[in-house]
């Protein structure tokens, strides 16, 4: 381990999703999550992902058309094991029936127990949209249900949906959440049906339920996949949305009927169900 590192903070103006879903595709180490912005940290400099966040911002004004301003604080720092720091401020959480925990927590007797390492997966559970999604998952997937995990991540919503005794693809186009999907199916003594790099297009399947806890613009461009994959009857928990873009996501799923808005904070959740004909 070196003696110093870097850690780079950033704070966007607007438009914080956004800037979440090019740091995920553009940088090689993970991130963390504040509440006005991000922190990066590696033993690399970080001079070169400043830059390229600049550029991302410039590009993201001029395909607005308005002001998204970006401050950044570049330091270096005295290295003292930062990942076991960070690892010490995640702690369990509770949304009934499951129990999220890191796997150095021990699990809690009576509830399903998913063991989710913040070194090895984006989502913990502690984010607003993946609690939400958790929520809807425990009311929303039975036993023997086939389930559909739109932008899977970490696997936390897939896993959280087997445990409820669900059958579960998943897909993710990031080969980084893939593999941290498959990381921690092993590391819960679960399989899923079938776990793909790529988007959801490339299954031919019906579900009774789908997740996709992606980002509104994006819930949107893939509304009509999603639908004609949804079977009569079924569910859709639509969820990364912020309170602004919630009507958006609603004129492209309004075939389908309103059952269920999950609020917290600025986020929302959504959940939608396939009418009968």
């Amino acid at each position: 381990m070196q003696d110093y590192y870097y850690m780079l903070v950033v704070k966007p103006s607007s438009h914080r999703e956004l800037f979440s879903d090019f740091l995920v595709d553009a940088i090689p180490v993970g991130f963390e999550e504040i509440d006005e912005g991000f922190i990066i940290r590696s033993e690399e400099d970080l001079e070169t992902i400043m830059w390229g966040i600049e550029q991302f911002s410039e590009a993201l004004q001029r395909a607005l058309g308005e002001v998204v301003d970006v401050d950044m604080t570049l330091t270096k720092e005295k290295n003292d094991d930062w990942i076991a720091q960070y690892q010490q401020g995640i702690t369990p959480i509770k949304i009934e029936p499951f129990y999220i925990h890191p796997t150095w927590e021990k699990p809690c007797e009576g509830m399903l127990n998913i063991a989710i390492d913040p070194a090895l997966a984006f989502g913990t559970g502690h984010h607003p949209t993946t609690a939400s999604c958790l929520r809807a998952v425990a009311k929303y997937v039975k036993t023997g249900d086939e389930v559909m995990d739109v932008g899977c991540g970490s696997g936390i919503l897939a896993i959280a949906a087997i445990k409820k005794g669900a059958m579960v693809d998943a897909c993710d186009t990031d080969p980084l959440s893939v593999e941290n999907a498959i990381a921690n199916a092993e590391q819960n003594q679960i399989t899923y049906r079938r776990l793909w790099e790529g988007p959801v297009q490339e299954s031919d399947e019906t579900y009774d339920v789908i997740i996709a806890n992606i980002v509104a613009d994006v819930l949107v461009f893939i509304a009509s996949d999603l639908k004609k994959r949804l079977r009569e009857g079924g569910i859709l928990i639509l969820s990364g949305i912020m309170d602004k873009y919630e009507d958006k996501v609603l004129r492209a799923y309004k075939t389908l009927e309103l059952t269920e808005r999950i609020v917290e904070n600025e986020w929302v959740t959504l959940v939608v169900t396939q009418k009968g004909n």
